[in-house]
C-alpha cells in the first residue's frame, strides 16, 4: 500500500487546494522571477531556437532573449506574425531568423535545424514550445483533434528534441527547454489530451536526461522540462472547444513571469521546472495526495468551464488552420473572466 496516496473523496471543499498550495508554496520557498544582469549577459550571442514563437509564451521568450541580444531562430506556421516578432528581436539588439514551420512535420523540423545552422554555426538552445489544446468531455471532441494534439505536442517535441540532441553531441554540448505544464504531473478534467500529451513530454525528459548521463554527456548536454501553472496566454483562443462555453481557469498567471522562468532554465536547467509557487504547489501537493488533488482540481475546473462561463459556439480554434485572431503574448482571458463574473453579479450579458 502507499500511504502516500490518500483516497478521501468528497472530504474536503474545493478551498482545501488552495490551502494545500499555499502551505506547499510557504514550505518549499519563493525564488526570484526577473532575470538578474549577470544572467542576462550570459544569453547575449547564443543562439537560440523557438517553435510556436508567434505568440504567448513562445513570443514572449523570443522578444525577451531579443533584448539580451541572443541570436534568436523562430519557427511556427503563421510566418507574418514571426516577421512581426523578428522585427521587435531585431530593434531590441538581437538577431532574428524566421523559419516557418508545422512541428508536427518532421521533415519541416529538420529544416528549421539546417536554416539555422546554416546562418548561426551551432545551436546553443532548443525550446520546444509549440503546443494546441481541446476542451470539453473527451469523447465529445472529434478524434481527429486529439489526434492533431498528439502530432504536435508530443510529436514534435519528440521531432525537436531529436534533431537538437544531434546537433548537440556533434557540436559538444547544449540545452534542451521542452515546455511540458503543471498538467504533465496534474493531469486536469476536460483537457485530457493535452494533459496526457504533456505527462509524456516530461516523461520523454526524464528519459533523455538518464540516457544523457550514462552516455557520459550529462554534464554538458541538459535537458529542462518546465512546467507551467495555467497562465493567460493566446493559448485558450487558439484551443479547440467543445465544452459549449468560453474558455476559463481559475488563477491565470501572468505569462511574462512563465517567461523568465523558461529563459533562467535555459541558463541553468534542471530536470523538472514548475513555474512559479502555484505550479511548484500543485506538483508537490500531486506527490503528497494524488488522487486528492486531482478530484479537487477537476472539480474546480467544471465549475469554472461548465458553471461559470458563458455559452459560445463549439470551434476546432487553431489546432488544425492557424487562428490569425490569437496573437500577442497576453491573452486578455483574465480581464475578460473579471467583465463576466461582474456580469454574473449583475444579470447583465457581458
Amino acid at each position: 500500500m502507499n500511504l502516500f496516496r490518500l483516497d478521501v473523496r468528497g472530504l474536503l471543499p474545493r478551498a482545501c487546494l488552495a490551502c494545500i498550495l499555499l502551505l506547499l508554496a510557504v514550505l518549499l520557498g519563493g525564488c526570484a522571477t526577473t532575470l538578474s544582469s549577470s544572467e542576462g549577459a550570459q544569453v547575449a550571442g547564443k543562439t537560440y531556437v523557438v517553435t510556436g514563437a508567434s505568440s504567448g509564451f513562445g513570443r514572449g521568450v523570443a522578444e525577451r532573449l531579443g533584448a539580451l541580444r541572443a541570436n534568436v531562430v523562430l519557427a511556427a506556421r503563421r510566418v507574418e506574425l514571426l516577421n512581426e516578432v523578428a522585427a521587435r528581436v531585431n530593434a531590441a539588439g538581437g538577431s532574428a531568423l524566421v523559419v516557418q514551420t508545422d512541428v508536427a512535420r518532421a521533415e519541416e523540423v529538420q529544416r528549421l535545424l539546417a536554416a539555422t545552422v546554416a546562418r548561426y554555426g551551432r545551436v546553443d538552445v532548443w525550446i520546444n514550445n509549440a503546443a494546441v489544446g481541446a476542451i470539453g468531455v473527451f469523447d465529445a471532441i472529434p478524434l481527429e483533434d486529439h489526434a492533431r494534439i498528439v502530432d504536435v505536442n508530443l510529436k514534435g517535441v519528440i521531432y525537436g528534441s531529436h534533431v537538437a540532441l544531434r546537433q548537440f553531441k556533434a557540436q559538444g554540448g547544449g540545452t534542451l527547454v521542452n515546455i511540458g505544464s503543471v498538467e504533465s504531473e496534474v493531469p486536469l478534467a476536460y483537457h485530457a489530451s493535452y494533459a496526457s500529451t504533456k505527462a509524456a513530454v516530461l516523461g520523454l525528459g526524464r528519459a533523455l536526461n538518464e540516457e544523457l548521463r550514462l552516455a557520459g554527456v550529462g554534464e554538458r548536454i541538459k535537458v529542462a522540462t518546465v512546467m507551467p501553472w495555467a497562465a493567460d496566454t493566446p493559448f485558450f483562443a487558439n484551443a479547440a472547444n467543445y465544452s459549449g462555453h468560453r474558455p476559463r481557469m481559475l488563477a491565470m498567471d501572468d505569462p511574462s513571469k512563465v517567461v523568465e522562468v523558461i529563459v533562467r532554465a535555459s541558463l541553468t536547467p534542471s530536470e523538472e521546472v514548475p513555474a512559479g509557487w502555484k505550479a511548484r504547489g500543485a506538483v508537490w501537493s500531486h506527490k503528497i495526495a494524488p488522487d486528492l488533488t486531482e478530484r479537487i482540481s477537476a472539480n474546480i475546473a467544471h465549475a469554472e468551464q461548465f458553471e461559470k462561463a458563458p455559452p459560445t459556439p463549439t470551434t476546432s480554434g487553431g489546432v488544425h488552420q492557424p487562428n490569425p485572431a490569437a496573437t500577442g503574448i497576453d491573452g486578455g482571458v483574465r480581464a475578460r473572466m473579471r467583465q463576466e463574473d461582474e456580469a454574473r453579479k449583475t444579470g447583465t450579458t457581458p
